[in-house]
């Protein structure tokens, strides 16, 4: 099957743009140079047709099926592609047949494309590994969650995971002048051509996306069409940003023509609440909103700054965050703006903290240099006789027995004993815990 045998007239079959424009081949592909580029392992292990399974994962629109899909047609297997939501474990057991009564009567590989893996259950999960762990079959997942979180264990080892990011404006404005310039699967035909200006912003409200980025343009190009029709004899009509805005409903950011100043805003905002600055939280964030920023993306920028700028400080803080939210979520704009405002205030002047932020990437780090340490044995669960005899559970005290509910006992591995890895400030409610903290690993010495 060739994956990219379309009908005639591709361009006027009804496809939207962003599928008509997907590349075909690397030559066409634009971006992740970072895992695509020249000599790197995966570029490499297609081109020899060594494929090994793998984990796409990514933000929407980075061009993971694209990626998918272009593996396929520059090896000599066969490509099957398979949607996690539309099917299920009967679905992939005849997928295996197939795949085992091709190899054996063709000789042939099976790539077996799943798209938006993570929504697949264990059990889905598990019907994979028994043939992925065999070769019967090459798995390509494709996931914009964390395949940590939502992939199993036994899975991710036996798949590589290929990190793809989101595409640069450099790489956004090829992508984009391409689909105008196109006259076979774009826009070629129109005549159209886009403003710098306008460019810049249909990109920004496209964070990255390219099937979003398309989609837009093909949305303003069919109202630019219909409203000025043949006026200008089919040729230079140019999309300026009132085009842009217009067809999309949003509104531009105050940025410059290299789209910098719309992050500096964000930046702005996150700055002026570690700076405990109230009125100017208040001013960005009123800014955003009158720019059309996404309210939802400047609620989780404040989820986010509760746990890395305030953390323990003020636990409260991470409640209201999320708690504004939640009601922006509930009853929408304009009036749930007060509640992002209220949050923005509380977070400026609540006492400040990042000390959650720096143990938590001490404790990673160690995690990721130090490898899978062993449980302690007096820490571990033992549910079964077996595990007792081997020692599980064993010398374990229950803090609750203690006066104090607390009992001087190790619970890093070995390897890490000792090891500190949070160290509270002065500050708010955090210098509460210092002080328990103190006393308590003074105990342990």
């Amino acid at each position: 099957m060739d994956i990219f045998d379309y009908q005639a007239d591709r361009a006027g079959s009804g496809r939207p743009l962003a599928d008509r424009m997907r590349p075909r081949s690397f030559k066409d592909f634009v971006g992740q140079r970072h895992i695509l580029g020249p000599g790197s392992m995966l570029r490499e292990a297609i081109e020899a047709d060594r494929v090994f399974s793998m984990i796409l994962w990514g933000p929407p629109g980075c061009g993971k099926t694209t990626l998918a899909k272009i593996v396929a047609s520059e090896t000599r297997s066969h490509f099957v592609e398979f949607s996690a939501v539309l099917s299920g474990v009967k679905e992939i057991r005849a997928v295996i047949a197939e795949a085992r009564d091709r190899r054996r009567l063709e000789l042939k590989n099976t790539i077996l494309f799943v798209d938006e893996i993570h929504r697949f259950n264990k059990a889905q999960q598990d019907a994979f590994l028994p043939h992925v762990e065999s070769g019967l079959i090459t798995l390509i997942g494709a996931t914009t969650e964390n395949p940590s979180f939502e992939v199993i264990p036994a899975l991710m080892s036996r798949c590589r995971t290929i990190v793809l990011e989101p595409l640069s404006s450099v790489d956004m404005v090829a992508i984009l002048t391409r689909a105008l310039e196109d006259t076979e699967n774009g826009l070629g035909k129109s005549g159209l051509t886009i403003e710098p200006e306008a460019m810049n912003h249909l990109i920004a409200l496209s964070d990255g996306d390219v099937r979003a980025a398309l989609n837009g343009l093909e949305i303003v190009a069919a109202a630019v069409e219909s409203r000025r029709g043949d006026a200008s004899g089919g040729t230079g009509r140019c999309i300026v940003l009132k085009d842009i805005e217009n067809a999309l409903q949003k509104r531009a950011l105050l940025y410059d023509k290299s789209g910098e100043e719309h992050y500096n805003v964000i930046s702005a905002l996150h700055k002026s609440l570690r700076g405990s600055d109230p009125d100017a939280a208040l001013y960005w964030l009123a800014r955003m909103l009158a720019a059309g920023e996404d309210p939802m993306y400047i609620a989780r920028r404040m989820v986010r700054f509760a746990s890395e700028d305030v953390g323990n400080a003020d636990p409260h803080a991470l409640t209201v965050a999320v708690n504004a939210m939640e009601a922006f979520r509930f009853i929408g704009s304009p009036e749930g703006d007060l509640a992002l405002a209220q949050a923005a205030v509380y977070l400026a002047t609540a006492p400040k903290s990042n000390s959650i932020y720096t143990a938590y990437g001490r404790a990673r780090k160690a995690a990721e240099t130090a490898g899978s340490l062993p449980v302690p044995l007096h820490i571990r669960n033992a549910p079964t006789r077996l595990m007792k005899d081997l020692g599980y559970g064993r010398d374990y005290q229950y803090a609750h027995d203690s006066a104090e509910g607390y009992v001087p006992q190790d619970y890093l591995p070995e390897a890490l004993a000792g090891k500190i890895f949070y160290h509270p400030t002065e500050r708010g409610y955090e210098k509460i815990v210092k002080q328990r903290l103190d006393r308590w690993r003074s105990l342990k010495k």
